[in-house]
């Protein structure tokens, strides 16, 4: 079984680490670990906030990078390695823009 952390990140450089996820699959669509990761942090509510979180990625709330690798479609499939880092990286609007 593999272990996904997750990553939370702003443009201005704040980094903090969450939870860790046990996997057993070798291959999850992104979709899949976002689901994951809200139904670990909110116990009540999951669904509607995994709901949020989905359109929020799909508005460029936030950006997803597994590694090195940003990825852009909710369907994409992720290796999932004995050390898969996830990265969930909040976009923070200009000021005035």
């Amino acid at each position: 079984m593999a272990m996904v952390t997750f990553v939370d990140e702003t443009t201005s450089g704040d980094r903090r680490d969450a939870l860790g996820l046990p996997v057993a699959e070798e291959r999850l669509a992104l979709r899949e670990l976002i689901r994951r990761r809200v139904f670990q942090e909110t116990p009540e509510g999951a669904q509607e906030a995994y709901e949020r979180a989905l359109t929020a990625f799909g508005s460029n709330g936030f950006l997803v990078l597994v590694g090195e690798r940003q990825l852009t479609d909710p369907d994409e499939r992720v290796d999932i390695t004995a050390s898969t880092e996830v990265t969930f990286l909040r976009l923070v609007p200009l000021v005035g823009g």
